[in-house]
């Protein structure tokens, strides 16, 4: 019924928070190539800590997402090659194309918090997301 969190679990979290923030501080700083590749490199890490590693190469290597897997990997690869503004933009191609299924999820989910739920509900913004989310009969209650 209830599910209790491990401390690899945890630290999952924390890795994958990490990633997110030096991937956010790596374009901040004009794509630079050492916190773009740091990122990359926690939030898989963590990733691989929260789901488990058998999970996560059963995640990236189904046969339906070699695309996405092919055009993540290979965007990560020409960060580090030195390529950042190019390498992020094909991670990005990959990032929606893997996670896709996801965003129904989290969007209704932030669309629950208070300040961020208002924000989301904005004529301009919230049938852009509706139409993301793939809801697009979603009525304002």
């Amino acid at each position: 019924m209830f599910h209790v969190v491990t401390m690899a679990e945890e630290i999952g979290i924390g890795l994958v928070g990490f990633g997110v923030a030096f991937l956010f501080l790596g374009v901040l700083f004009l794509f630079d190539k050492g916190l773009l590749a740091i990122g990359n490199i926690l939030f898989l890490s963590g990733l691989a800590f929260v789901i488990g590693l058998e999970r996560t190469f059963r995640f990236f290597f189904q046969s339906h997402k070699v695309r996405g897997t092919a055009s993540f990997f290979g965007g990560i690869l020409v960060v580090l090659i030195g390529w950042p503004l190019v390498g992020m933009i094909i991670e990005l191609y990959g990032f929606v194309v893997l996670f896709s299924g996801f965003f129904p999820v989290v969007i209704n989910f932030l669309r629950r918090i208070p300040v961020i739920g208002s924000f989301l509900n904005l004529p301009v913004i919230g049938p852009f997301l509706d139409k993301m989310s793939g809801d697009p009969s979603r009525q304002m209650v």
